[in-house]
């Protein structure tokens, strides 16, 4: 019997799976991803988010946000992203791209209405995510569920490095099957 880092099939199975861990285990380095988007200036803008949505079958995972962030309003100019996980203790990285698409009002009412209040105040600051403030802390908290948005990423392609003993590399994308293809580490 092989090790899940020495078949294609393997490794495709356990990046989801290590998606899917992200979202229930809050310790599981897969919850937190970084985010990369293209700026307003054509600059590339990384932010960690938490994962909140992982579908192998659909090939997709979900985010949420602030309506008013900057990540938004790149996204709204540029759909395309990058996400970026390392798992130190598994040795893995996982890279994915894909295209967002922003879910916001009546399409995302049900997911804020079973948002916890502690995770409510996220969603609702003012002035706006990113705006400048005389002092650390003149923001003020006031959960809006117009302010939420749910990020859904339908995802391309995957390129997953596992730097066990001996490095192995694969890509997997959406064009071909999620059919997987080693790669030069």
């Amino acid at each position: 019997m092989s090790d899940w880092f020495e078949t294609l099939e393997g490794l495709h199975d356990h990046l989801w799976d290590a998606l899917v861990q992200g979202i229930v285990d809050p310790n599981h380095p897969a919850r937190y991803l970084t985010l990369a988007t293209t700026g307003p200036e054509g600059w590339p803008e990384a932010r960690t988010v938490i994962l909140r949505g992982a579908d192998q079958i659909a090939g997709a995972v979900s985010v949420f946000s602030d309506l008013h962030s900057a990540k938004v309003a790149s996204l709204r100019q540029n759909p395309r992203a990058a996400l970026h996980v390392w798992d130190a203790g598994g040795r893995l990285q996982l890279r994915l791209t894909g295209t967002v698409t922003i879910r916001h009002g009546q399409a995302v009412a049900h997911i804020w209405d079973q948002l916890p209040s502690v995770s409510r105040e996220s969603y609702g600051v003012a002035p706006a995510p990113g705006k400048p403030i005389a002092a650390a802390l003149d923001y003020v908290k006031s959960p809006d569920p117009a302010a939420f948005a749910v990020l859904d990423c339908t995802i391309s392609s995957i390129d997953v490095l596992h730097q066990g003993s001996v490095h192995r590399r694969a890509s997997f994308d959406r064009t071909q099957g999620w059919h997987g293809q080693w790669l030069v580490p």
